[in-house]
Formats: C-alpha cells, sequence, structure tokens
C-alpha cells in the first residue's frame, strides 16, 4: 500500500500547493505522512456527516476541500462541531487533506472545469500564475456572439443539474467575455472587469458585490456556492486513482447540499 507522502506527492502534482492563496490552509492537516493507506474518499466539506460516512467506509485519507481546520486552533475538544468531527477522525486513524484554492486554480481544476461546461473559446487566467501562465487565479473566455447572459444561466443550471441561479442584470445582452470564480468569488469582480470581463459567473456574491459589478458594467450568475464546486470532487477522486491504481478512491455518497430550493 502507499504511504501518505506517496499519495499527497501525486496530489502536488495534480493541483500544486504553490497555487494556493496566501490566506489559505492547505496540504496535510491531519494525520502522518508516514503512515500507509488504501482507501480515500474526497467531499467538498468535512461535516460530521461526511466524516461517519468516512468512518463507517474505513477510508484512511479524506481529501476535503474546504479545510478542516481552516484557522489555529488553540484546543480541540467535543464541546464544537470541528473539535467532534477532528476527534472522530483521529480516533479513527483518519488522515486530512486539502487542497481548496489550489485545485481551483490548477490544469483542468474547478475553474477550468466550470469554463469546460459552457463551453468558452480563448480561456485563460484572470491572474496567471508568475511560473505558468495557463494557470492560475479565476478563468476568463469568450463566449459564442449569439449565446445571451440568460442563455449561458440556463446552460450551466442545466450542467450542473441545480433547480435555478441567481443572476442579476440584462439577460437579453449577449454574454461576451465570461470571468469564472468558484465558490464565494464576490471579491474579484474588479479583477474580472480588469481583464475585459462582462459577464461573472461564481458561486455566491453578497449584494453590494452584484451592485458593484452591475456599476462596472458586468452582469452576474450565482449557481451556489455548492454546486459551484461539488461536481469536481469525483473528478478528484477519478485523476488520483488513474495515478496510483492501487489506491481506491471515491467522492463522499453522502454529502449534499445544505441550501434547497423551496417553490413558492
Amino acid at each position: 500500500m502507499p504511504t501518505i507522502a506517496c499519495v499527497t506527492a501525486e496530489l502536488e502534482k495534480i493541483a500544486p500547493l504553490r497555487l494556493a492563496a496566501d490566506w489559505d490552509s492547505v496540504g496535510l492537516l491531519v494525520g502522518s505522512k508516514r503512515a500507509t493507506i488504501d482507501r480515500v474518499m474526497t467531499c467538498l466539506s468535512l461535516t460530521a456527516a461526511v466524516a461517519h460516512e468516512a468512518v463507517c467506509d474505513k477510508v484512511d485519507l479524506i481529501l476535503t476541500h474546504h479545510p478542516l481546520p481552516f484557522r489555529p486552533l488553540s484546543r480541540i475538544t467535543a464541546e464544537t462541531a470541528s473539535g467532534r468531527v477532528l476527534l472522530e477522525l483521529i480516533s479513527a486513524g483518519i488522515a486530512v487533506w486539502s487542497s481548496h484554492t489550489a485545485w481551483d486554480s490548477a490544469a483542468g481544476g474547478i475553474n477550468d472545469q466550470l469554463a469546460a461546461l459552457l463551453p468558452l473559446e480563448q480561456v485563460a487566467p484572470i491572474e496567471p500564475d508568475s511560473l505558468n501562465a495557463a494557470v492560475g487565479f479565476g478563468r476568463a473566455g469568450e463566449a459564442l456572439p449569439d449565446c445571451s447572459v440568460g442563455d449561458v444561466a440556463r446552460l450551466i443550471a442545466q450542467q450542473l443539474g441545480v433547480l435555478g441561479v441567481m443572476v442579476a442584470g440584462d439577460q437579453r445582452r449577449p454574454a461576451g467575455r465570461i470571468g469564472i470564480v468558484c465558490g464565494s468569488g464576490g471579491e474579484s469582480v474588479a479583477a474580472a472587469a480588469r481583464v475585459g470581463c462582462t459577464t461573472f459567473l461564481t458561486g455566491e456574491i453578497k449584494l453590494h458585490g452584484c451592485l458593484e459589478a452591475l456599476a462596472s458594467g458586468l452582469a452576474v450568475i450565482a449557481v451556489g456556492h455548492h454546486a459551484s464546486e461539488r461536481f469536481s470532487l469525483p473528478v478528484l477522486a477519478e485523476r488520483l486513482s488513474l495515478a496510483l491504481p492501487a489506491l481506491s478512491c471515491w467522492a463522499s455518497r453522502s454529502e449534499t447540499d445544505p441550501l434547497v430550493w423551496v417553490a413558492s
């Protein structure tokens, strides 16, 4: 069986940690690199339900997109939700790794996958990496000339399998150049505007971020944080399986979006 060090070396090839944001908490968060493993599960968020699933399925390593722990902890106790999750995993000998914003920015990572779902032409990072201009923060690309903002909204909803998306701006106008930032991308409106985007697609955005986008001439499409990222976790499991065939890798089967649509 491969060691965690061997597995994480492959994960570094898939999503180099140098691509992660400075504020992020990535890499091996729980466990020993010397431990041997053969069962790996990916998830978007490491909740109590996902942790219980991992214990029941005798997982050795969890690849969680959203890091846990994220902020430094002064103590790990059963008095907090994160403490209970971590104690359960540690007791079961389950390690935790997060690529988070590195997987967002990597070649074939989440933002590349979102761009491929539309599809777009002339796709490039919004902010290219200093060592490899083909990767980096966000993505931007040209929609087809006859593709409207509404067309993009309907297509991405269909591709992600969600009941609806939120749109700000005139749905009838051409989508033009589309900026993509998965997850919570509201702080990146200005960066998308700087590279000539006229439509901004993200997971979630605050009201004032929408107003900023509209004032800058950008329409906004918000598909939901969970929906903008969760679809990529089976892809990550498959890529790791291809790199290390001895491993059994799969995405969490119990994880669902905590937010659901309620019809009026």
